[in-house]
């Protein structure tokens, strides 16, 4: 017994809004600010959740990742030395390299577009099964990557839309089976 009130073990303090015990280190004069920053977390936490956010941001990522890849190969890009000397016969340094500048900024605008329309098709997808089954396991990437592979084939035809929306679906559970959930080993 605390100063005369029964003590219950497993109970669970009640407080009034407002009136929360403070972490430490914190004074009364600090609440107003704490809670602020509490109200804020909660807007973040709410935006993050939301589909619109998730599909922009996977497209944002899948445009960087994309324009990086075309970066990176283009570095590694073939020339033949003597169809470069043709082609730029008469060209000062300087628009030899604003014509390959030119070409790398094309190439890296096209690709990261490409991965940035993809990234962002797939979670937009995945997001909106996810919310509606009110589930997180594998049949949402799996039954996404099967409408996102359809969408991005459409313009074949229904046979390669179909192969394209299971080829995308396939892979889209090999890389959540391999990669998200995958199982721990237990350690004894």
């Amino acid at each position: 017994m605390n100063g005369g009130s029964p003590s219950y073990p497993c109970a669970v303090p009640i407080y009034a809004p407002g009136k929360e015990p403070l972490p430490p280190g914190f004074t009364e004069e600090d609440r107003a600010a704490i809670q602020q920053t509490k109200k804020w977390e909660g807007y973040a936490a709410m935006a993050m959740e939301s589909c619109a956010a998730k599909t922009v941001l996977a497209g944002g990522a899948g445009f960087g990742i994309g324009a990086f890849f075309s970066l990176m190969s283009a570095s590694f890009a073939y020339e033949d030395p003597l169809l470069r000397q043709q082609t730029q016969a008469g060209m000062k340094t300087t628009q030899k390299a604003r014509e390959v500048l030119r070409d790398m900024g094309r190439g890296m605008w096209t690709s990261g577009r490409g991965f940035g329309k993809v990234g962002a098709l797939f979670a937009g997808i995945e997001c909106v099964i996810e919310s509606y089954r009110a589930k997180n396991d594998i049949y949402n990437s799996v039954a996404s990557g099967f409408f996102a592979g359809g969408v991005l084939a459409r313009n074949s035809g229904p046979k390669a839309a179909v192969g394209g929306g299971l080829a995308f679906a396939a892979f889209s559970a090999a890389i959540d089976l391999l990669f998200i959930r995958r199982e721990t080993p237990e350690e004894d």
